[in-house]
């Protein structure tokens, strides 16, 4: 790594931040610009041409000669669109030029993305604007500008737009909180800090893997003799070559401006993670798309292949994506910071109780928001938090609303330490909660810890969300409040009357245990397995109320994204089929095919020789049968895929994959399985996960 001194000088070195802007703009420019950032304003043009003359100057002395609008679409991965600086004189010369117009509005083609019918094909325009509030940034010699995107009747395409948006309204709904509790002096804002898991493996095995080119995951795999239940990699030593390429990912992620703080092994061999230090919600969902891209980038460059999906291997826990979300202000104040004597403080009691109301009323839409074909996989897992949407609070926390709840005083506990029993080691401040690793939803100290989402996901939508349904609550909780003549009071009984409608919601045992679901059944929570279930409540009359009353999406944008995750987990799942179709007819039966050809000859030649040939006739056989049964299923599986096309509806279509098809793949892995396993390693045609999982 680079000398440890220079890490100041190189974190945000390229990025176009506050201190940049504060050097290179006039005072004025950087004012009415502050100004736009901080309070929303609107930017006039000569102010944007002047932002625009110093950002391009700045991005030139870093080599940068083209500039692109940096989006995120409704694929799930950003879009980029690269104009170089260059702009032509009279006399066939050239100057490097970048206006405040080029600056602040771009056009690429909106009919190419996911749309859900909003945009024909032949409807092609589309917009992309600045977003001033994430710094712009330069990478690879090109000036990177965040930005929205929206379709030329300005219907809403992309994942920033709604984010924004829904900043905005809890913003407003916060400070109505903290008015009324005589802080009109603080400005309110959402943080996020998103932990990242990820595998890494050689290239050169990745590259012998269609399934993992094309799917992301491997849709077959003998379980090694050895996975992860000696539990010797979680937090064990790091790897050389890996410890290389996170190395290098810190430094590049430091130079963006990404805070990268924490790196690791985690549970799974070759599973590895990542966690930032909080930064607002739009810079860390900014951010955690950039890190998805650099890793993936900085890991080829180390002969690795980083794997973000959810579920690249059978057997062995997948990667998730932590969401620790809190309410702060801009003065850096947490306002989920429980302090000394958390049940003397009414405005942090209503807070809390705000999400848990939310979590509670909306925990259909809170599901879907972590929904993928992939994900699907990992959720109840015994690896991961069930698809049962619950909040884990902590003995203190709950012990507190309790009292509440029942009119009864709390025997307030003060600051407790551990005695570990060893002199030399010291006392130890006991947290008021631990930390409950099968819970989906988690009070964590100051934050609570989302921890639901899928490794590949943008953290978008589930932000979207919570920022939504708390700042909804929030908005009722105000309303009451508002005229209160007693205001403790009127505090102590809304935090009884929503606690006592809520608290159902509160678990704080195991949520992997069987116990769990037959429990929340009984509470009458949702469990929405799979995403096909999950994903049609989005259109539900109480969800698109909820979108409209706060301005985050109309009726029509809500109905299109729907349809297009609804449409992505079809098609992802399509591909699937049609991969493992293409591996066992062109390389799995072959192969095997090939194997059971020497071992006839093997049998044919010991006959002649008049020595037993059982083994290999008994081999012959199960192979012959497993092969058989394989290419029957193979068969089914294609007409299968044949009838799901077939469907127009695209609910019915996605759940048709979800049942029919994942149930032939599933019985399709089965069969591969048993062949790598009766099949000699020569003759096997793709790496083993003994092969990917457990190398130097």
């Amino acid at each position: 790594m680079e000398n440890a001194k220079k890490v100041p000088e190189i974190f945000g070195s390229m990025v176009f931040g506050d201190a940049v802007m504060r050097e290179r703009l006039p005072k004025d420019i950087y004012k009415a610009l502050k100004n736009t950032i901080e309070n929303g304003e609107a930017l006039k043009l000569d102010i944007a041409n002047s932002v625009a003359t110093a950002m391009k100057e700045w991005a030139m002395e870093r080599g940068a000669t083209h500039f692109t609008h940096w989006f995120q679409p409704m694929t799930g991965i950003t879009a980029e669109k690269h104009d170089s600086f260059i702009e032509p004189l009279d006399n066939g010369q050239i100057i490097m030029r970048f206006s405040g117009k080029a600056l602040v509005k771009g056009e690429p083609d909106a009919s190419s993305f996911p749309s859900g019918g909003l945009r024909a094909t032949f409807e092609a325009r589309g917009y992309t604007a600045w977003d001033p509030t994430s710094p712009a940034f330069v990478k690879e010699g090109t000036l990177y500008i965040p930005t929205a995107f929206c379709s030329y009747g300005g219907e809403v395409l992309d994942k920033k737009t709604p984010l924004l948006r829904s900043m905005q309204v809890i913003a407003k709904s916060v400070k109505k909180i903290l008015e009324i509790f005589g802080r009109d002096d603080l400005t309110p804002t959402t943080t996020v800090g998103a932990e990242q898991e990820y595998f890494l493996i050689p290239k050169e095995l990745y590259d012998r893997r269609e399934d993992l080119q094309f799917c992301g995951r491997t849709l077959f795999g003998a379980t090694p003799p050895k996975r992860q239940e000696m539990d010797d990699h979680y937090f064990g030593a790091i790897k050389p070559k890996v410890k290389a390429f996170m190395e290098e990912l810190d430094i590049e992620l430091w130079k963006l401006g990404v805070m990268a703080k924490t790196e690791h092994n985690e549970a799974a061999p070759a599973q590895h993670e990542l966690a930032p230090i909080f930064s607002t919600t739009n810079i860390a969902c900014d951010h955690n798309q950039l890190t998805m891209e650099m890793m993936k980038k900085v890991a080829e460059k180390h002969g690795l292949v980083c794997l973000l999906h959810e579920k690249p291997f059978m057997g062995v826990n997948g990667s998730g994506k932590h969401n620790n979300w809190s309410l702060s202000t801009t003065s850096g104040i947490n306002l989920l910071e429980p302090g000394d004597s958390p049940n003397e403080n009414l405005q942090f009691l209503l807070f809390i109780v705000a999400v848990i109301a939310a979590v509670d009323e909306y925990a259909p839409l809170l599901r879907l928001t972590v929904a993928s074909a992939g994900n699907d996989y990992r959720l109840g897992a015994s690896e991961a938090p069930p698809a049962i949407v619950s909040i884990f609070l902590g003995d203190e926390l709950t012990e507190i609303f309790e009292a509440i709840e029942n009119g009864k005083g709390y025997d307030k506990k003060g600051k407790v330490y551990m005695d570990i029993g060893a002199d030399v080691l010291p006392k130890i401040r006991k947290d008021n909660t631990d930390r409950n690793r099968t819970s989906p939803f988690a009070f964590t100290g100051n934050k609570f810890e989302f921890r639901m989402l899928g490794s590949s996901l943008s953290i978008a939508e589930p932000n979207i969300i919570l920022n939504t349904i708390v700042s909804d609550i929030l908005d009722r909780f105000a309303e009451r409040l508002s005229d209160a003549d007693d205001l403790p009071q009127a505090v102590l009984e809304l935090i009884k009357e929503t606690y006592s409608e809520h608290k159902r919601v509160i678990f704080n045992g195991n949520g992997y245990s069987d116990g769990w679901t037959e429990e929340a059944e009984k509470r009458g929570l949702p469990n929405l397995r799979t995403s096909a279930a999950a994903l049609p409540y989005l259109r539900s009359e109480q969800n698109v109320a909820l979108f409209e009353r706060h301005g985050i999406f109309t009726a029509s944008e809500v109905n299109s994204r729907c349809d297009i995750m609804l449409e992505s987990f079809a098609k992802t799942v399509h591909i699937e089929a049609l991969t493992l179709i293409d591996m066992i007819n062109k390389e799995i039966l072959p192969s095997v095919a090939s194997y059971m050809n020497s071992l006839t000859e093997l049998a044919l030649r010991k006959a002649e020789l008049g020595v037993s040939s059982g083994f290999e006739r008994d081999l012959v056989k199960k192979l012959s049968i497993t092969c058989d049964k394989t290419a029957s299923s193979a068969a089914k599986l294609e007409r299968a895929v044949n009838t799901a096309e077939k469907k127009e509806n695209v609910s019915e279509r996605a759940e048709y994959y979800d049942k029919d098809i994942r149930k032939l793949l599933n019985e399709l892995r089965t069969s591969i399985d048993e062949l790598e396993q009766k099949t000699a390693k020569k003759y096997w045609p793709y790496p083993t996960y003994a092969d990917m999982l457990f190398y130097n």
